[in-house]
């Protein structure tokens, strides 16, 4: 692992004009930025206040309605415009993503490409997802039933740090598109990620007052946030999830979470180890371990377990740590002390449990002041903090295992079901496999770009993982409400004047036999 340096720094001028752009109604306290390499402050931003909340929930109401009457077309097209100016701009993104969340260059690459397709995605697929449609009617041919898709209004989005681009802004053009207003709580340690980002938004098309960032303190802002607005997306750890959960019920709002995970991946006797290595090296140290979808946990068939052990073990050794802004090295920095604190327990406890270091388990302060060596752990008893809570560090379990069953029970053995991983030659046995893992997503032969680029499809958590989904139809329905209309084409379906209730009944039970022979033959509406 070698050693690398960085001293450059956002521009002042960039920071102040983002850091003007946060909604206050009066002056603020400042709110210092630093920037994980170095512990170097890269500005300040203003610490925000209820008042501020309210204050940019009213305004992005009040440009919603603007937003909400252009054609849908229109809509999708500024979401290509959206692509554009993101690719235009991508270095500068990635600076500004790598000094505030300490990551590798690949790792915020990886980001600004995911905003790219979720654009294009969106626009191309969800004005189908948006327009009124026609539904099977409850009586064929006299009644007509339709289905119409309303924006809820003002969507509040509160951001982690760890992919400061893609969670922001992918999470948000759905809505975007769907005809909603925005309000963006990014966190403590990546506002200028969010705000450049929101300014290229502006720059594509959308109306400068729809999309509204609060930057402070999560405590705060967070509860006058959900207080304010008619949605909540929310991306962050179990604990808080359960509280900003609770808040939204007692507000009577919907809201979609992804939360934490404790992820495995399966290795099978059949795999190509080779190619099962390369792949589950990087999904264990991508953006130095600080991912929900990567993995922390690896069950290997015993038949294999030394041989993949030992190239493992190889491959994470080779891996290069260090700051740069460039696509030099493969792992970048944690985000914060309480991170590296949280790192260094966990693999401080498993040792005290007779956990075997592999290699790794040190911090790196020769590289800079939040690094920590990839780490491989063997051994780790099952009642170890490592192996029953989220690490979201670089350091991940080996464990050797009889069979697929026991695997698939290790790898279930979690009140968390975010995501998994299954490698094998055999693609059968392993979507086989999968089905049996208790996660919201599986990948088979790959960590997690597959299926994180599968924008068609749902993504999403289950159990202590979160709720709702982001991608695909249901990532942007849930910023919608469903309106039905029913229209009568003859008479109201009530009982004829002088008939009866019993021979109104009757007449009714008979239509209803008859019409579900009909639909037992061909469909209806």
């Amino acid at each position: 692992m070698n050693s690398s340096t960085v001293s450059a720094t956002l521009p002042e001028q960039t920071v102040d004009r983002l850091a003007e752009s946060v909604t206050t109604v009066e002056e603020r306290e400042a709110l210092a930025v630093r920037s994980p390499f170095t512990d170097a402050v890269l500005g300040t931003v203003p610490a925000c206040r209820p008042a501020d909340v309210t204050a940019a929930v009213e305004r992005a109401r009040a440009a919603q309605s603007e937003w909400t009457d252009r054609p849908l077309e229109e809509r999708a097209s500024v979401l290509q415009a959206v692509a554009d100016e993101i690719l235009s701009n991508r270095e500068e993104l990635l600076d500004i993503v790598q000094l505030e969340a300490g990551k590798s260059r690949l790792d915020a690459h990886v980001e600004a490409l995911d905003v790219v397709l979720t654009a294009d995605y969106y626009a191309r697929e969800g004005p189908d997802y948006l327009r009124s449609t026609q539904k099977s009617s409850g009586f064929p041919l006299v009644t007509k039933t339709v289905e119409h898709r309303d924006p809820v209004g003002v969507v509040g989005l509160i951001e982690p740090w760890n992919y400061p681009l893609t969670l922001a802004i992918s999470d948000m053009l759905p809505a975007l598109l769907a005809g909603n207003a925005a309000v963006l709580k990014p966190a403590e340690a990546t506002p200028f990620t969010a705000l450049r980002a929101v300014e290229l938004l502006v720059e594509a098309g959308v109306p400068e007052d729809l999309v509204q960032v609060v930057t402070g303190d999560g405590e705060t802002v967070g509860e006058p946030l959900v207080a304010s607005v008619d949605y909540l997306t929310f991306t962050g750890s179990t604990e808080t999830g359960r509280t900003v959960a609770s808040l939204a019920g007692e507000h009577l709002i919907d809201a979609s979470m992804e939360l934490g995970g404790k992820n495995s991946a399966i290795v099978l006797p059949d795999a190509d180890l080779s190619t099962t290595v390369r792949g589950l090296v990087h999904g264990s140290f991508a953006n130095a371990g600080q991912l929900c979808i990567s993995f922390e946990r690896i069950f290997v068939h015993e038949d294999v377990y030394d041989d993949f052990l030992a190239r493992f073990v190889a491959a994470t050794e080779a891996l290069e740590l260090g700051a740069a802004l460039d696509f030099g090295p493969d792992v970048g920095s944690l985000i914060a002390d309480h991170q590296l604190e949280t790192v260094e327990s966990h693999v401080a406890d498993a040792r005290e449990r007779g956990a075997t270091v592999e290699t790794g388990g040190q911090r790196r302060e020769d590289v800079g002041p939040l690094f920590y060596e990839p780490t491989v752990l063997t051994d780790l008893p099952e009642d170890a903090t490592a192996a029953c809570e989220e690490t979201f560090g670089p350091v991940v379990s080996v464990t050797p295992v009889a069979d697929a069953d026991e695997a698939v029970a290790r790898a279930n053995d979690t009140d968390y079901g975010l995501h998994g991983s299954v490698w094998t030659t055999d693609t059968e046995q392993g979507e086989a496999v999968a089905r049996r893992i208790d996660a919201g997503s599986v990948s088979v032969n790959d960590a997690y770009l597959g299926m994180w680029a599968s924008t068609d499809a749902p993504m999403g958590g289950v159990g202590d993982s979160g709720i709702g989904r982001r991608h695909g139809r249901e990532g942007i329905q849930k910023y919608t409400e469903s309106q039905t209309v029913a229209t009568q084409r003859l008479h109201p379906l009530v009982p004829a004047n002088l008939l009866p209730n019993r021979l109104a009944a009757r007449g009714a039970s008979l239509s209803v036999r008859a019409l579900r022979r009909l639909r037992g033959l061909s469909s209806f509406r």
